[in-house]
């Protein structure tokens, strides 16, 4: 078992590598400052074994809630932590995702589901199995491979499952010390530092964050705009996008958060940060953060979910 562990760990060493070459810091303090990485298989002869006794768990919190302007629940959510852990080695896994069906489309309570369920399969089919079997083997695909091809079967299955369904999907991925993000849509990924400070990894694709970035209307107009909630790119809506793909190192300390607009729309940056940072566990803080929300007149639904991130 240990020497299954010990390679476990050691598949990752090349990606690791990549990743160090290409970013100077352990940790990226901004969107901008994220690299991609090369894509090439994962070998078993790049495995690294963890520190012995690292504190690596990964824990996580979820909260979700119709809200109180909306007849029913479209938003979708699913988390996974996982470890493999034996004698002085270990290694943490995780996969964490949200999904927001989108209003005023038929069916989008089932094309969030729909997006999580194929999204779910592809990862546990071509990352989980080959890692996690009695004789665990190559990875043929990068991390971001796998999730960008787990975010083209969702778009598939909606396009032939519903009528008209659409969706956003947020999917964060973490092996040992790596993270591995794939988006579309508005839902979005907050680095939480241990003193409450949210900063944004991932961009919203919606018409009024394209017109902010081409500079024709200011944040503070975009806080307002009639259309601040329509959206470029979405699961279900054509067979053709790009998924906005981020691979980084972990942040060294604190959190990561995951979440539906029904919450970052809703309630500020600063209360987020705040309740987070005085919540003892990341269960407490998901439920309080919902609670906000809806305090906050909870105009649409709401999914969250925080990561605490391992001790490094």
């Amino acid at each position: 078992m240990a020497n299954i562990i010990s390679k476990l760990q050691k598949i990752f060493k090349l990606q690791n590598t990549e990743l160090s070459e290409q970013n100077n810091k352990p940790a990226p303090s901004s969107l901008s400052a994220h690299k991609e990485i090369l894509t090439r298989p994962i070998k078993m002869s790049t495995m690294e074994e963890a520190p012995p006794h690292a504190k690596n768990q990964l824990n996580a919190g979820y909260g979700q809630s119709t809200g109180l302007q909306r007849e029913h629940n479209e938003d979708a959510l699913f988390t996974l932590s996982t470890m493999l852990a034996y004698n002085e080695s270990s290694l943490p896994v995780g996969l964490y995702i949200v999904a927001d069906g989108m209003g005023g489309h038929k069916h989008g309570e089932i094309a969030s589901e729909l997006a999580i369920r194929a999204m779910v399969e592809h990862v546990v089919k071509e990352l989980y199995t080959p890692l996690f079997s009695l004789s665990p083997h190559q990875v043929d695909s990068s991390f971001q491979e796998i999730l960008q091809y787990g975010i083209l079967k969702a778009n598939k299955a909606i396009l032939a499952k519903t009528e008209d369904g659409g969706t956003t999907i947020t999917v964060v991925l973490i092996v040992g010390k790596q993270m591995t993000i794939a988006h579309v849509g508005d839902s979005r990924v907050y680095s939480v530092s241990p003193g409450g400070r949210l900063e944004a990894l991932t961009r919203d694709h919606s018409l009024v964050t394209r017109l902010v970035e081409l500079g024709q209307i200011s944040p503070e107009e975009a806080e307002a705009h009639p259309q601040r909630n329509v959206l470029y790119r979405a699961l279900g809506q054509g067979e053709t996008f790009e998924p906005e793909l981020i691979s980084s190192t972990l942040p060294l300390h604190g959190s990561l958060l995951i979440c539906s607009d029904g919450l970052w729309n809703a309630v500020s940056d600063q209360r987020i940060g705040f309740i987070i940072a005085s919540s003892p566990t990341p269960q407490n803080a998901c439920q309080e953060l919902v609670n906000e929300a809806n305090r906050a007149g909870g105009p649409d639904n709401i999914s969250v979910i925080l990561i605490e991130l391992p001790n490094q």
